[in-house]
């Protein structure tokens, strides 16, 4: 993985969004000083607000309700803190969000998990207009009457970047039915100060796209050794690198004999753990929980690189290590439940995952066996 070019992009993402989410904010008359009203021309279809132009710039239908969204949740955080520091927290949280999203779309896209089955960040042949936008009817989205003349309204006025952030928006939104915490529509104000291009060649989406290398998300890709160069672990390096700056700015002595407020404990706390370590806890935790009562899974640790055997004990420390293993051998990998009490990416959780399937497969678990089991530890 090309770490350089993932930490360098996460910390200019973060930069970016901010600036583009605070430019579009300052349209609708809401600033880090105040939240202005929309001009005495308005009406309840239409506002307007001064943008220093000749012309106001203007909003209509949802849009006013999205942006009335917005201006509550500032006004409610204030009552906690102040104007300006509200302000700013929502600021970054809708980048955070968005980030969160376009990461989160990039990887799926790439290992063609989308529900959608079509690009919408990038296209396969490696052309810079996205397959979605290309082909927007060949998606799996259920469009309503209302998106479809949209969308040939757009393509027939040659607009690919509103068709882009269209189609973006519909494809999160669709994504919620299936991962409702991560694209959740409740927030719709998130919407209203998105702003995506993929013909800037300076924005967000073309330096995603084109400044991290795709077998970096690729969990198949393999160098021309055939070792295995993909990475899963990807999304958590950028959620870290992300974090860059407010983690040197909450460590840089600032902070020191200060409080820390709830909005600054993640960049506090967000630090990402490499794969090499959540091998070592996880086979030396649960792999020795399973091994330590069933001496006879010398296979499985043979597969575990970070596994070590235990050290040689005193009589009186073996004697309890032996009525240990007498329990742990009663166990049954359904018996087995694992926790991770501070999740994050869940990257620990995913090679425990493997662990354990590992672990069925010894107890002579079939594929079509394991297949129903997962299904089951998932719904519960």
């Amino acid at each position: 993985m090309d770490k350089t070019a993932v930490k360098n992009y996460a910390i200019w993402a973060r930069t970016k969004l901010i600036e583009d989410i605070k430019y579009k904010a300052s349209l609708l008359g809401i600033t880090e000083k105040v939240i202005a009203d929309a001009l005495p021309q308005s009406t309840t279809q239409e506002q307007y607000f001064d943008i220093g132009t000749r012309e106001p710039y203007a909003i209509r239908g949802v849009h006013i309700a999205q942006r009335r969204s917005l201006a509550e949740a500032i006004k409610k955080k204030a009552q906690e803190s102040d104007y300006l520091t509200a302000y700013n927290s929502i600021i970054e949280e809708v980048a955070y969000t968005w980030f969160n999203r376009f990461i989160a779309v990039r990887f799926m896209e790439v290992n063609d998990y989308l529900p959608c089955k079509i690009r919408v960040l990038s296209a396969v042949d490696g052309r810079q207009e996205p397959d979605i936008v290309q082909n927007p009817f060949d998606a799996k989205l259920d469009y309503t009457s209302a998106e479809e003349e949209l969308i040939s309204q757009h393509q027939m006025n040659n607009e690919g970047d509103k068709l882009f952030n269209m189609l973006f928006v519909k494809v999160c939104n669709d994504l919620s039915k299936v991962l409702p915490q991560l694209f959740e529509v409740e927030q719709d104000y998130t919407e209203l100060l998105l702003n995506i291009s993929y013909t800037d060649q300076d924005g967000l989406i073309y330096k995603l796209v084109h400044d991290i290398p795709e077998d970096n998300f690729d969990v198949n890709a393999v160098d021309e050794e055939g070792k295995s160069v993909g990475q899963v672990e990807i999304i958590g390096w950028l959620y870290q690198y992300y974090n860059t700056e407010l983690n040197d700015t909450v460590y840089d002595g600032s902070y020191a004999k200060k409080k820390l407020s709830k909005e600054w404990i993640p960049a506090a706390t967000t630090i990402y753990t490499p794969d090499w370590v959540v091998k070592y806890m996880v086979e030396n935790s649960l792999g020795r929980l399973w091994c330590e009562g069933h001496p006879e899974s010398t296979l499985l640790k043979e597969n575990w690189k970070y596994y070590l055997d235990e050290a040689q004990q005193e009589e009186a420390v073996q004697a309890e290590l032996a009525k240990i293993k007498e329990e742990y051998a009663k166990l049954r990998p359904e018996d087995i439940k694992v926790i991770d009490p501070c999740m994050g990416s869940g990257h620990i959780l995913v090679y425990a995952f493997d662990v354990l399937m590992q672990i069925y497969t010894q107890v002579g678990y079939t594929d079509k066996d394991l297949y129903w089991r997962t299904i089951y530890m998932v719904w519960i």
